[in-house]
């Protein structure tokens, strides 16, 4: 187990081959100032490429996911700015949660709100608590949905569904999230780590390559054609099929037994 708590407003503890990343500013709702922004995208940065790492857990502090981007930071509001702000930081962390070739899960504690829902939107699966909710805040106060919100609804939700919850910036609560599948399960509040640890364990002991082209090749499918998609299909099968867990998945087939995927 590793633990690493120089770094208060982010939280990072690996045990085995899964790391969990906790946003940590509970008394602002783990809203997103630029320490933790900056923090988060190097935590992932340095996930992605550490073979070591085979699953990853994002999930908050307190009793909440996070609230979005911290408007009490005084951030310099000038238009030019707040693109620079999304380019420069929302953009690269929507990057690596969409095309980082390993599962994230998303344990959603309390509110998930603005940049907060769409940092759980990006992830690959999302547990959210019971009490737990999703917010697209962004109308509120006179902005768009950002961090690639915009593109995970588009692909999660019918048009008018989406422009609705968008216009509204209303609260989704889970058991709608869980409806609308915009979560993967609904658990009890005290349950989320646990549920969301077990699940995350389970994927790390699966065949990680495999796992990590079949995300690449799902991103890919959202904007190619059936005949792309099938040629894409055999390139990154291919690519599988040159690992050492799909040796090992073929001789435990034959041999009837459980296999023991390496990551490799």
């Amino acid at each position: 187990m590793h633990m690493d708590e120089n770094q208060a407003v982010l939280l990072t503890e690996q045990v085995g081959t899964v790391l969990t990343l906790t946003l940590n500013r509970p008394a602002r709702f783990n809203a997103l100032d630029d320490d933790l922004k900056d923090r988060l995208l190097a935590a992932l940065q340095a996930a992605s490429r550490e073979p070591s790492v085979r699953c990853l857990v994002l999930t908050g502090a307190g009793k909440g996911f996070c609230a979005g981007q911290d408007l009490n930071q005084g951030d310099d509001l000038r238009p030019e700015q707040v693109g620079e702000t999304v380019r420069g930081s929302y953009n690269k962390i929507a990057r690596l949660l969409y095309g980082m070739e390993k599962p994230i899960i998303a344990a959603v504690n309390g509110v998930a709100a603005g940049a907060g829902m769409s940092l759980a939107l990006a992830c690959d699966l999302r547990l959210l608590g019971e009490t737990s909710s999703l917010r697209l805040a962004f109308s509120n106060i006179g902005l768009i949905p950002d961090c690639g919100a915009t593109y995970s609804l588009a692909h999660l939700l019918p048009r008018g569904l989406f422009l609705e919850i968008a216009y509204t910036g209303r609260a989704i609560a889970a058991p709608e999230a869980l409806r609308l599948g915009l979560a993967n399960r609904v658990v009890p509040d005290a349950e989320l780590l646990t549920e969301t640890t077990a699940l995350a364990a389970s994927l790390a002991a699966r065949p990680t390559r495999a796992l990590g082209l079949t995300k690449r090749a799902f991103n890919r499918s959202m904007n190619s054609t059936l005949e792309e998609t099938l040629e894409y299909e055999a390139y990154t099968q291919e690519i599988a099929a040159s690992t050492a867990d799909f040796q090992e998945g073929v001789a435990a087939f034959r041999a009837k037994r459980q296999p023991r995927f390496e990551g490799r």
